[in-house]
């Protein structure tokens, strides 16, 4: 296989056009596997929702090309996930106006692959398959691929290193940025490239990175409302990572489109939520923390409900 990637999104949006639209598939998981680092800790990334313009290009392009299960299909909106649980909505908003990067938002959702092998496994279908990609890099800590969804919102699929091997200095994460081995990715596997594509049971949302107005805000909102821990902080402050439990990052938040970025337009497609799970038993200071902090919140049930300072629904589910 290749390493130089010669694809474009002409080509791709073109293939996902005259793709079926398979709004009632469901593809069977395997045994559940070992859960990932990134969903063990007390509290981790749950799921996202989106507001999409197409919902049938976009479900296809979630089932299809990034593996997600279709667990309920309804005419304004569709639910996918794994292993039964929702990781991904999809919300019918055909007057949204396209998202704007400068604006606050989605910079990307991660999606964890469970082992390296299944990252590779997944490059090769999809470059078999054309579609194109927005960069590689190998972060030391993971190895990840980018590449956009049909409405332009970012997915980074990616497959951490053993984190028991991360380095750390004074409670900081060490990060990079470096050429990711494509080559070495792929090597030995085989040329599968069927559609649909069906991810392997374990596949979660490891993280999610944000766009933001600007990284002091996130920081104060992230650490001292939600209670998450400063993992990462680029020079000049233009991008900060934020974990629970020492991973190296549940949330990312730069400011490399969206300085001195606003209130995020209520009528945009891109994000519409972004949801953690947590633990019962920190419920109440999270509770306690958000109410200090000023941010108002609405609670339904077990779930917890805020919004960060660019006017973002963030939702904690307790359980």
């Amino acid at each position: 296989m290749p390493s130089s990637f010669d694809m474009t999104r002409r080509a791709a949006l073109n293939f996902l056009a005259a793709a079926p639209v398979l709004a009632n598939a469901s593809t069977a998981s395997a045994a559940p596997v070992a859960p990932s680092f990134a969903v063990t800790t007390p509290i981790h990334i749950h799921s996202v929702s989106l507001r999409v313009r197409d919902l049938e290009k976009m479900t296809y392009f979630y089932n299809a090309i990034i593996g997600l299960d279709v667990l309920g299909a309804e005419p304004d909106r569709t639910a996918l996930g794994k292993d039964g649980r929702t990781l991904v909505t999809l919300i019918r908003h055909v007057d949204d106006d396209v998202d704007d990067v400068s604006t606050a938002g989605l910079y990307h959702t991660a999606f964890l692959m469970p082992t390296r092998e299944d990252l590779g496994r997944w490059l090769i279908m999809a470059y078999m398959n054309g579609i194109p990609f927005t960069g590689f890099s190998d972060h030391r800590v993971s190895e990840a691929l980018y590449l956009n969804d049909p409405e332009g919102n970012g997915i980074e699929v990616y497959a951490d290193r053993p984190h028991q091997g991360w380095q750390w200095v004074d409670n900081r994460v060490v990060m990079g940025n470096q050429q990711l081995d494509l080559d070495n990715l792929v090597a030995g596997l085989p040329d599968d490239s069927d559609l649909p594509y069906s991810a392997p049971s374990g596949f979660r949302i490891g993280h999610i990175h944000m766009r933001v107005g600007d990284t002091r805000l996130a920081q104060d909102f992230y650490v001292k409302a939600t209670g998450l821990d400063l993992t990462a902080l680029i020079p000049n402050e233009s991008a900060a990572f934020f974990s629970n439990g020492r991973y190296h990052h549940h949330v990312g938040a730069n400011i490399w489109h969206s300085r001195n970025a606003g209130q995020r337009p209520q009528n945009m497609s891109g994000l519409e939520d972004a949801a953690f799970s947590i633990e019962p038993a920190l419920m109440d200071g999270l509770r306690r923390r958000l109410r200090a902090h000023g941010t108002d919140i609405k609670e339904t049930g077990s779930t917890l409900e805020a919004l960060d300072p660019w006017g973002t629904r963030i939702r904690f589910i307790s359980g």
